[in-house]
């Protein structure tokens, strides 16, 4: 028992030895191992930066998505027969609307918009309108935010009224530093009371029925000013985010049955942007993670050149630690644990680097860009860096190990 305990004790004593002999050759070689450490540095950070980048990139996608409509699906006509035009009765009716409505039963909502362009004049100046008409449950499938008043509502619809709502921008161009809700606004003929002011949630920037100057009419109001109740972009809300493609897929089969064989309708759902914005991603992850592989593999190769060269600096050095009882695999250690100290630290500092950037940048860009680091990235960089420490180290190490005592004392 008391050999044992005097032989524990000697290896105690040679793994203190091995890292205060790492330790101290290092510090001996500080611009060395601090070049030596920067590509190390680099490529942690990458890995941090490419699994923030990935998981803000994804939640941002969604976050647009969800506030554009959440479980959305949109219709249109796009001709009746190869190479003709879409003629009247194939155009999407309120009577398709409602078949939708009552034919589907994960339907949670469903609305129609019809577009048409009108003017204004203020000051004396004649400004350029987009006249929406939309029918009851747009707004709650468009998530548009109500500044001040309300949104159309069942009587408004039902009773024709000559009301509207007003975007954000054209109400402060019509009526700037005032209320706009109860004035009347003279849209061509049409004299119309503002029951409200809207914004987008998230901005489609003129992609879709709203547009930066949008008058929302009821869609009844429609028939007046264009003499027709067709529905130029049908909206269908699933219940669930699973429910999507059935409900797409159902959408277009209901469409399809109500008109001629020759008409094309376009039935579509936000799934199919967000699998593009997903792979635009993707090809960026690839990207970066191949950079920071690069740099890992380049901090590698130094990290074995260098200790190789050290490993030749320090023959005579090691020839005396073998002659006074080091075991090989005490040397081996040692040139290991050099390694692992040079990638390990540069971990640290790349990853410090990394979320201080983060940090940085999430206090200048706007609250609703989710920036957030990935902590399960920093352990990953973390290992996988001191894993290429290993990797490269171990030749060096072994090359210091094989050495031969005698032949280290008499080298010069």
């Amino acid at each position: 028992m008391r050999i044992l305990e005097i032989e524990g004790g000697q290896e105690e004593k040679l793994k203190t030895e091995t890292l205060v002999v790492a330790l101290e050759a290092l510090r001996a070689n500080k611009m060395k191992a601090a070049l030596t450490m920067l590509g190390v540095v680099i490529g942690s950070s990458c890995i941090v930066l490419v699994a923030t980048v990935a998981l803000t990139g994804k939640k941002y996608i969604i976050s647009q998505i969800e506030a554009v409509g959440s479980n959305l699906v949109y219709a249109q006509v796009v001709r009746s027969g190869p190479g003709q035009a879409a003629v009247q009765g194939d155009e999407i009716s309120l009577a398709d609307l409602a078949a939708v409505r009552a034919g589907i039963p994960e339907v949670r909502e469903a609305a129609g918009t019809r577009e048409s362009s009108g003017s204004i004049t203020v000051n004396g100046q004649v400004h350029p309108v987009t006249v929406t008409g939309v029918t009851e449950g747009f707004q709650r499938i468009r998530n548009l935010v109500i500044l001040a008043g309300r949104f159309l509502d069942a009587d408004d619809m039902a009773s024709h009224g000559k009301v509207c709502v007003l975007s954000q921008e054209l109400a402060a161009l019509v009526y700037p530093n005032e209320n706009a809700v109860g004035r009347v606004l003279q849209l061509g003929e049409l004299r119309l009371t503002v029951i409200g002011v809207f914004k987008e949630r998230v901005s489609t920037f003129g992609q879709a029925e709203i547009q930066k100057e949008t008058v929302i009419v009821p869609f009844p109001l429609m028939r007046y000013i264009l003499g027709d109740e067709i529905v130029r972009m049908l909206y269908v809300q699933a219940d669930r985010p699973e429910d999507v493609p059935s409900v797409t897929r159902q959408v277009a089969e209901i469409l399809r049955s109500r008109h001629r064989p020759g008409a094309v309708y376009r039935v579509e759902n936000l799934g199919g942007i967000l699998e593009t914005a997903s792979k635009i991603s993707l090809a960026l992850t690839i990207i970066l993670l191949l950079v920071g592989v690069i740099a890992l593999v380049i901090s590698g190769i130094g990290i074995m050149n260098i200790m190789l060269v050290t490993v030749t600096e320090r023959t005579r050095e090691i020839g005396v630690r073998m002659a006074v009882g080091a075991p090989r695999r005490e040397i081996r250690w040692q040139f290991l644990l050099e390694a692992i100290l040079i990638s390990g630290t540069g971990a640290l500092l790349g990853i410090l680097i990394a979320v201080s950037l983060l940090a940085l940048i999430k206090s200048i860009v706007p609250g609703e860009f989710p920036v957030s680091v990935s902590w399960i990235s920093v352990i990953v960089a973390f290992l996988v860096t001191c894993l290429t420490g290993v990797l490269f180290g171990f030749l060096p190490a072994n090359r210091a190990a094989g050495l031969q005592p005698t032949e280290s004392l008499r080298y010069e």
